[in-house]
């Protein structure tokens, strides 16, 4: 990633912002989805949600050649693709000061479409990892027929900034006294019960991701 540009600063709140490459990189890993936003073939902006997955400083996105969103990556344009995950309600004794606790990360590149064979099984294997690590080992890989079915994108991940909130509310001197609750409502990605569709018993990376989650 290069140093920060006017595209990648961060303006409001710039406190709870961060350029740290380290942190950038943890909030995309443990993001299951992100939202990738473009200018399609008609000139319009476009935002659209999918999985990803990154291998070094490099964002891989798969999906159908037919795909709006592969069209328009693999003509090489700029693209932002933004991630979240949030960690809680943060409700204020003022409603001004309701927010959330969350960590960020939005990341501006080029993007490429991916045609070297091994470079897109390494996609293809990043993008299965990223859903559940050890599901790579745990099921068939795509064939030839899935593979020429299947366009990846690579995003070079040229600048990117992450914004977090994390805390109790921060209300005004003046409303510390007023008889309404203040505080935060945790909130966590739970995973229920692993549901069989056949008679093979949930192997061990699928439990590991429960109790991960």
């Amino acid at each position: 990633m290069t140093a920060q540009s006017d595209r990648s600063k961060i303006r409001r709140l710039p406190d709870r912002g961060s350029y740290d490459q380290a942190t950038i990189y943890d909030i995309l890993d443990e993001a299951l989805i992100c939202h990738v936003g473009f200018v399609d073939d008609a000139g319009l902006p476009v935002v659209i949600p999918t999985i990803h997955a990154r291998v070094g400083n490099v964002l891989y996105l798969h999906g159908s050649p037919a795909s709006r969103m592969l069209r328009s990556l693999r003509a090489g344009r700029q693209v932002s693709v933004a991630a979240t995950i949030l960690d809680g309600l943060v409700l204020a004794k003022s409603q001004f000061h309701h927010s959330m606790n969350y960590r960020s990360v939005v990341v501006f590149g080029s993007a490429r479409e991916v045609k070297d064979e091994d470079e897109k099984a390494l996609a293809f294997q990043a993008i299965v990892e990223h859903l559940v690590p050890g599901r790579s080992e745990g099921s068939r890989p795509a064939n030839d027929k899935e593979t020429k079915a299947t366009a990846v994108a690579a995003i070079d991940i040229e600048e990117a900034s992450a914004k977090q909130r994390s805390g109790p509310p921060v209300d005004d001197d003046a409303d510390i006294e007023l008889p309404y609750w203040a505080g935060v409502i945790p909130l966590t990605l739970a995973p229920g019960e692993p549901e069989s569709t056949g008679t093979v018993s949930p192997p061990d990376h699928v439990g590991e991701w429960k109790s991960r989650r």
